[in-house]
């Protein structure tokens, strides 16, 4: 008798301690698609990273010529001369790979724009929700945009515009 008391106590108490929870729902893709410095500095990013793949697509198409070239001459060419082809294909692929890296690979020039421009507003909606968080006693905060799936979430508990209205951006 006195455990199923106990248990039925323990029970009770589990229950009214996790109803206690207040949680909220937001969706940082929507708060940022809402600040209009962030798709300034998204599409700054974005121009740069055209501008840096038009240079890697010139020089991948240098490649390609030096390849056909190589292929149409390839009979007529003594082995030292095939050598020298070889060679100079091989360091034109090199400095397209290297290219390549230091434009788009970790931490690469990308990257680090995206660091620069980009991270300081995420930065700033990250203080935002952690305002409202504490202003409202929530004690979780989901972010339904990635990441994380949210099979049903109940509209009146998404707090995006709330944090926009933190952020001082006009809905």
């Amino acid at each position: 008798m006195k455990h199923v008391f106990f248990s039925l106590l323990l029970l009770l108490a589990f229950a009214t301690g996790t109803s206690a929870q207040r949680y909220a729902i937001i969706d940082t893709k929507y708060i940022l698609g809402k600040i209009p410095e962030y798709k300034d500095a998204n599409d700054k990013v974005e121009e740069m990273a055209e501008a840096w793949q038009k240079e890697i697509d010139q020089l991948q198409s240098e490649l390609d010529k030096m390849y056909r070239q190589l292929d149409a001459e390839r009979a007529l060419l003594t082995p030292e001369l095939l050598k020298k082809r070889d060679d100079e294909i091989f360091n034109k692929e090199k400095q397209v790979r290297d290219l390549q890296r230091r434009r788009f690979g970790y931490e690469g020039d990308y990257f680090r724009k995206k660091q620069e421009l980009v991270k300081p507003i995420q930065d700033k909606v990250y203080n935002a929700v952690q305002k409202l968080a504490t202003e409202r006693m929530y004690d979780f905060i989901l972010d339904k945009s990635e990441g994380i799936t949210v099979i049903f979430a109940d509209p009146k508990l998404d707090k995006s515009d709330d944090v926009l209205k933190i952020l001082g951006v006009k809905l």
